[in-house]
């Protein structure tokens, strides 16, 4: 299956890096406004070259709008960022049109060139082209790369491959006891990838040792040789198989689209069967496949026309591997205004690589659990796995007592354009955080949810640490950096406010489990009744002649209790009346007696005896009917009399 009326990709930063412009493999012909010599150059990769022609021209005042987002475009892939950011502000000082992508480069330039209070203050206009979770995702992150939280950052120092070359060396991925990866060292001398002018990308092997390294690369055999570029591959234990990305050709030579593009296509070489294309759209690039063996799904980015930036994850279902579904975007969680490629699960966290502007460097690391079809916050694995440069393709695995890991890097000290490195760990790096979902339901009424209600996370100095709000549904989601305590607050207008401490032991216990917190709707309980706003109880009878409270009555006089617990600042009143038999003193002292039991009943219970203001027996002065003294009703009637009221005193300043 393969998706359709995809439109032209732009170019992934990190994919232009050498590494990223070899994948892409795409030839443009720019046939719009003015012809300019840094066209050419432009879309051949030659930035320098094209910022040379194109800064000649606009000194004669002959670009056009599209060739200034060019050569914008290539003062950012050189890291000329201060260059860079005045060319992005002056395009989106004109018409504010520039998309989520030039968005992202413009931030990414600003924050390398200039002041933290510039970007913020872009950031400030423009902060309704993202979405919620993207504003989540850069607040989270800004904060723990702002140095409060680097001390609980897992450590995992890297080291460099022996087998690295001075090409391109990329996209490492796991083949039983070898190590597979992308590389774009020649093979033939005569035959070289224009752009990057090293040889078209191959799959190469190697032995992995007990310490990480790797023995001598080796061409990687078990897949047809097109001559053209095979890379980023993956291994499928449970397929057999190996997915890996490939030009798109047609009879042994290279296939174009219209506009003159050669794109990537996904394919699949089963280790006993004939190859298998997967995914190919000659105006698309496919990159990075990723299968997941536990749901037979298989990831991969691309850019496409529901994408939020440059190149998103999507993953499609499959049944071994065949293709079953339409792409299906990951959404604003894990996908930027940048660009995202490189996905990997292990152990139910999803590792992925972005560009997005609030990273270390160029491209960075990210980890996000995964919940089902949710994803935690991504959150930057920090210095070590990451740099100031381009940090990508992240995999990882168990190994002996602990964990072994490699990723590709363009961090000074290399030996080519891109490197592979390697790292063992005892757990998995980057920032320990801990996640509370769950849902905010009435504690009365459990299958109620509450939406709009307030949920906040605090520590033990009470700072606010993350807030939010329940959306239609009840249900609630918080992240923050691991803390050994934490108060958990909730509350919304009208309804009762939940306080709750949880200890280091206790916070471990809440860990992977929905945490559904229970507060109280002040107008789901109580009233208006005779003028009054009194707790809402089923009405409730005494014995004849008798003070006694019975089971019945103590049972709705705990709703009071629950009633003050939730709303401790209520001032109550507590009113008995009878009917007109008997004398009118009796009765008087009878209520009284009743309403003097039903507090001693509430406060034994809890509720404090400044709450209760009056405790008031009324007798039978006020009859609700017309069963008044001397005439003759029937019981029914005369009960209508007989009754117990907790009136709210304070109901009109309560919430005030």
């Amino acid at each position: 299956m393969t998706p359709q009326d995809f439109s032209n990709m732009a170019i992934p930063k990190k994919i232009v890096s050498t590494t990223l412009t070899i994948l892409l493999g795409m030839v443009f012909c720019f046939a719009q406004g003015k012809k300019s010599k840094g066209d050419a150059y432009f879309f051949q990769y030659e930035y320098r070259k094209a910022i040379v022609a194109y800064e000649s021209d606009l000194a004669e005042g002959t670009l056009t709008e599209e060739q200034f987002l060019n050569l914008a475009d290539a003062y950012y892939k050189t890291n000329n960022f201060e260059k860079a950011s005045n060319a992005y502000i002056e395009l989106y000082k004109k018409d504010n049109s520039l998309d989520n992508l030039h968005l992202n480069r413009m931030l990414h330039s600003v924050s390398k060139s200039s002041n933290k209070e510039r970007k913020d203050a872009f950031l400030a206009t423009m902060s309704s082209r993202f979405s919620k979770e993207f504003l989540e995702n850069l607040d989270f992150n800004t904060k723990i790369l702002s140095g409060e939280n680097k001390a609980d950052f897992i450590n995992a120092p890297v080291f460099h491959l022996e087998g690295n070359s001075p090409q391109s060396d990329f996209s490492p991925a796991f083949y039983g006891e070898r190590l597979l990866f992308s590389s774009g060292r020649l093979l033939d001398k005569r035959k070289r990838y224009v752009p990057s002018g090293e040889g078209y990308l191959n799959i190469y092997g190697a032995l992995m040792r007990s310490d990480g390294q790797i023995s001598t690369p080796t061409r990687f055999s078990d897949i047809t040789d097109s001559g053209y570029h095979e890379a980023t591959p993956f291994y499928s234990n449970a397929l057999q198989s190996v997915f890996y990305v490939l030009s798109n050709t047609e009879n042994g030579e290279l296939s174009f689209d219209e506009n003159g593009k050669n794109a990537l296509a996904i394919g699949m070489q089963p280790k006993n069967g004939p190859f298998r294309l997967l995914l190919k759209d000659l105006s698309t690039s496919f990159y990075y496949p990723f299968y997941d063996e536990t749901n037979g799904k298989l990831y991969f980015a691309a850019n496409l026309e529901d994408g939020f930036g440059g190149t998103d994850i999507y993953y499609v279902y499959t049944n071994n591997g065949q293709i079953m579904s339409a792409p299906i975007n990951l959404g604003p969680r894990i996908n930027s205004p940048g660009n995202e490629i490189a996905p990997y699960i292990f152990e139910n966290s999803f590792y992925f690589s972005s560009d997005v502007f609030y990273g270390l460097g160029g491209m960075d690391v990210y980890k996000a659990e995964m919940d089902g079809d949710s994803f935690s916050i991504p959150v930057n694995l920090g210095e070590g796995i990451n740099s100031t440069e381009d940090d990508f393709g992240l995999i990882i695995r168990n190994e002996g007592d602990g964990l072994l890991g490699y990723l590709a890097s363009n961090r000074p000290g290399g030996k080519g354009n891109d490197d592979l490195y390697g790292f063992k760990v005892d757990q998995k790096p980057g920032l320990r955080t801990f996640t509370l979902k769950g849902s905010v339901v009435k504690s009365y009424s459990k299958s109620d949810f509450v939406a709009g209600a307030a949920v906040r996370l605090l520590n033990t100095e009470g700072a606010l640490l993350a807030e939010t709000y329940t959306d239609e549904k009840g249900d609630y989601r918080l992240e923050i950096p691991w803390e050994s305590e934490l108060l958990l607050e909730s509350s919304k207008e009208r309804y009762s406010t939940y306080s709750q401490k949880f200890t280091d032991e206790e916070l471990r216990s809440l860990e992977n489990t929905e945490y559904d917190i229970e507060i109280a709707g002040y107008d789901d309980l109580v009233e208006e009744k005779e003028g009054q706003t009194v707790v809402k109880l089923k009405k409730f009878f005494f014995g004849t002649g008798t003070s006694r409270l019975t089971p019945e009555i103590e049972s709705e006089l705990d709703k009071v209790v629950s009633f003050v617990k939730d709303f401790p600042s209520v001032q109550l009143r507590i009113e008995t009346y009878t009917d007109s038999r008997g004398g009118s003193s009796t009765n008087f002292r009878l209520t009284q007696n009743r309403s003097d039991a039903i507090k001693r009943y509430l406060v034994q219970k809890g509720v404090p005896s400044s709450t209760i203001l009056y405790s008031i027996g009324y007798g039978e002065d006020k009859i609700l009917n017309n069963c008044t003294n001397g005439v003759y009703c029937l019981e029914v009637l005369h009960k209508q009399n007989q009754r117990s009221l907790i009136v709210v005193l304070n109901d009109n300043v309560l919430f005030n």
